[in-house]
């Protein structure tokens, strides 16, 4: 039997900028479990345009699925909008919280730093650095507090956007199919360590 896999957040996780189905985010990462030796079967519950404050409804969703295994992908779009990074964090906490209370391993990849995304001006760009590391590093803290795990705790991901235009699609803010082949990449040691503990505790 698959081990059920959730996948939350906003339209990374959701896998806008894909140019096929199977190079979005929650594909990829099945692929690679698959090759590490964990059958899984993916649901999507991200939506576009969310903001941690969305997660609760999300996470309701997917608690009605009963997923062993939860990846979040969040912060963007609250850097963007200019959440408060305290609600934003409070919001994340609760959403591991709730999903590790129904026994679900759950894998948080937190704020990207958008000052890699092409059209940021570069006199913005040490501030929107600087903004989205206060809020990845209130992220972390978070959610190791509540029980889940960080993926990509050394940004390799954001590293690679940086030196790579061509990992962001047409719109030059989401990530293209070699896009997400990265940060599946960047993910996939927290999510294999995650499913690691499900076969500990079972």
């Amino acid at each position: 039997m698959k081990t059920r896999l959730a996948v939350l957040g906003d339209s990374i996780a959701w896998g806008q900028g894909a140019a096929r189905e199977r190079d979005r985010l929650g594909p990829r990462l099945a692929d690679g479990l698959a090759m590490r030796g964990f059958e899984v079967e993916v649901e999507m519950f991200a939506v576009p345009g969310a903001r941690s404050s969305g997660l609760a409804a999300q996470v309701s969703s997917a608690l009605d699925w009963s997923p062993a295994l939860a990846v979040v992908v969040i912060g963007a779009n609250d850097l963007a909008r200019r959440e408060p990074a305290a609600a934003a964090v409070r919001a994340l906490a609760d959403a591991v919280r709730r999903l590790r209370e129904a026994d679900a391993e759950v894998v948080v990849a937190p704020v990207p730093d958008l000052s890699a995304v092409p059209h940021v001006p570069v006199f913005l760009r040490e501030v929107v650095r600087a903004a989205g590391e206060s809020l990845r590093q209130q992220q972390m803290v978070a959610v190791r507090d509540v029980g889940g795990h960080v993926a990509d705790p050394d940004q390799r991901a954001s590293r690679a956007f940086a030196a790579d235009p061509s990992l962001f699609s047409g719109d030059r803010f989401h990530p293209s199919s070699a896009g997400y082949a990265v940060i599946a990449d960047a993910l996939l040691p927290a999510l294999v360590v995650a499913a690691q503990n499900l076969g500990a505790a079972s």
